[in-house]
């Protein structure tokens, strides 16, 4: 089975059996669940804004998913082509009551998703995605009569207001990166990074070598932007002079550099030389997940700021980083959210504010990467029979270890002095996820298998 169903969405594989796959009748069944949500808040006919990236399913799920709103009386505001943070955005200039993401982010080609935001452009509340997981179970959903049918329109210019709105930024100075005349390359996997990075990169100066950047949707290499897939940007930079590679995802909310030499920046420190910069420019907290590295919580204090873990997803990040007034935050995989612009992930804001940083630093990538604390996260799991009580093992972890700094919220997360380990339970299966950080790769691991020799132990 290859179907998920979540409270901040639906993804899966194209084809195959109804209730199994991503079939044409289960997107239908899940966006007119969603619009059903949408039209029992508003009185007045709502609005949805809707965009996808390059994969080739998109087309199709685009037209499924339009037809089904508009069926339901539902007007819709189609992007196109587009970016995750730019449909985000997109919502509250059109006062539309939610948007539809069609991207499966960094899944391979066959999958396909339907990502659910509210009226300001977020990712729905886990009230409201249990209310459309409820709806499109018991297909509670009616259809609007012919004279009552929504309205569809192209509308294909937010793009550019997307990176209007990140020039206007006071901390992206475009001036600054497009005096020190940077020589970029760009690999956005064929797909909607092809276009919208090398124009954001164009408006502020920069040299662009475009790399898998026509928006085919068929990706050349693992989407996921990972240093062991970066082979072909890395190659590129050490055939030629560049001073930054750029890497982003199909839907473009990750963000992975590479250095002029050659050498993956990680995606856990874009976050963090993002944040150095803004707390250099605003002082204030920060927020990431807690199997986020600690960097992030060093460069904080460092600047008289506050770091503050969240529970592993972007709404709870959101959720946490509006509670502390953050002024940065997001996730270790690359997903920089800035709440001067918007709240979700954006590689586009990551890579102005990134270049801006650079430039005002008058170093190398290399160099800039150097000066922060270097750490590694070794991940791993440990498979369970189904009939152990996986919160039972966590429990039990936790007393082991009580007299240490302990974390419960989200699955168990202890800290010994600057390592810490993260064990998280799979919602899906019998497993428990164990990441675990220190400044070695070594040490890391170690720390890892001492952890599952404690689980063993307690199981047996």
């Amino acid at each position: 089975m290859t179907l998920i169903k979540s409270i901040s969405g639906i993804r899966g594989t194209i084809g195959g059996k109804t209730g199994d796959n991503l079939t044409p009748v289960d997107v239908v069944k899940f966006a007119a669940a969603y619009g059903t949500v949408l039209k029992k808040k508003k009185t007045a006919t709502p609005k949805v804004v809707i965009g996808r990236d390059a994969r080739p399913s998109g087309e199709m799920v685009s037209s499924l998913v339009t037809a089904t709103l508009q069926g339901l009386g539902i007007d819709v505001v189609d992007l196109g082509l587009s970016t995750t943070p730019t449909v985000e955005m997109a919502v509250p200039w059109e006062n539309a009551a939610g948007g539809i993401i069609l991207t499966a982010s960094h899944n391979p080609v066959q999958w396909n998703a339907l990502k659910l935001l509210n009226e300001k452009g977020e990712f729905i509340s886990a009230q409201d995605g249990e209310e459309v997981l409820k709806i499109a179970e018991a297909e509670g959903f009616d259809f609007a009569a012919v004279t009552k049918l929504g309205s569809y329109v192209r509308k294909e210019e937010y793009l550019k207001k997307h990176i209007d709105a990140i020039l206007a930024l006071p901390l992206v100075d475009a001036e600054a990166v497009a005096n020190k005349g940077y020589r970029v390359v760009v690999d956005a996997v064929c797909s909607t990074g092809g276009t919208s990075v090398p124009m954001l990169l164009k408006a502020m100066g920069v040299t662009v070598k475009e790399l898998h950047c026509e928006p085919t949707g068929h990706f050349p290499h693992n989407p996921e932007p990972l240093p062991e897939h970066l082979t072909d940007i890395i190659r590129e930079i050490k055939k030629g002079k560049y001073d930054l590679g750029i890497v982003v995802d199909p839907d473009v909310d990750r963000l992975a550099l590479v250095g002029e030499d050659g050498t993956p920046f990680g995606e856990e420190y874009t976050l963090v030389a993002v944040a150095d910069y803004v707390l250099s420019m605003k002082k204030g907290n920060t927020v990431s997940n807690l199997s986020s590295t600690r960097a992030l919580r060093d460069v904080t204090e460092k600047a008289g700021g506050q770091y503050s873990a969240a529970a592993v997803g972007e709404v709870n990040v959101v959720t946490m980083m509006k509670d502390v007034h953050a002024v940065i935050g997001g996730e270790g995989n690359g997903g920089v959210i800035y709440p001067d612009l918007h709240y979700g992930r954006d590689a586009l804001v990551g890579i102005a504010l990134f270049l801006t940083h650079l430039a005002k630093s008058d170093t190398t990538v290399s160099r800039l990467r150097a000066k922060y604390p270097s750490y590694i996260i070794s991940k791993n799991k440990i498979e369970l029979t189904p009939g152990i009580d996986v919160d039972k093992v966590l429990e039990e972890v936790q007393k082991k270890y009580k007299n240490q700094p302990i974390n419960t919220v989200d699955g168990v997360k202890i800290e010994f002095d600057k390592e810490w380990v993260h064990l998280r339970k799979s919602n899906t299966e019998p497993i428990i996820r164990i990441y675990a950080e220190s400044d070695l790769e070594a040490k890391a691991d170690n720390l890892a298998r001492k952890i599952i020799s404690d689980i063993k132990e307690i199981i047996s």
